[in-house]
């Protein structure tokens, strides 16, 4: 790849992109179907393998799980400000 730096910035303003239309229909949904959908993405916003306190030693293959757990609390954050700005 010509040029690494480009294409990895494209790729993270892409993720933002999907994760931004997400909040926003996360955020649209009805209460009664919104809540469960951020209890569900609270639960996993900390990743689960069974140590007191994940990723305090770093692992290698623990990096997709940790992103991922810091992809739904981005997303649970990002529809809590969506929420607050519809005055929910």
């Amino acid at each position: 790849m010509p040029n690494d730096h480009a294409y990895i910035e494209t790729l993270e303003a892409r993720v933002d992109a999907h994760r931004r239309l997400l909040a926003k229909l996360v955020a649209a949904l009805d209460p009664a179907a919104r809540t469960p959908l951020i209890d569900w993405l609270s639960q996993r916003e900390t990743m689960r393998d069974g140590q007191e306190d994940p990723g305090a030693v770093p692992v290698e293959e623990n990096g997709p799980g940790i992103a991922m757990a810091e992809e739904f609390l981005m997303i649970r954050r990002l529809v809590a400000d969506r929420l607050h700005e519809m005055g929910d």
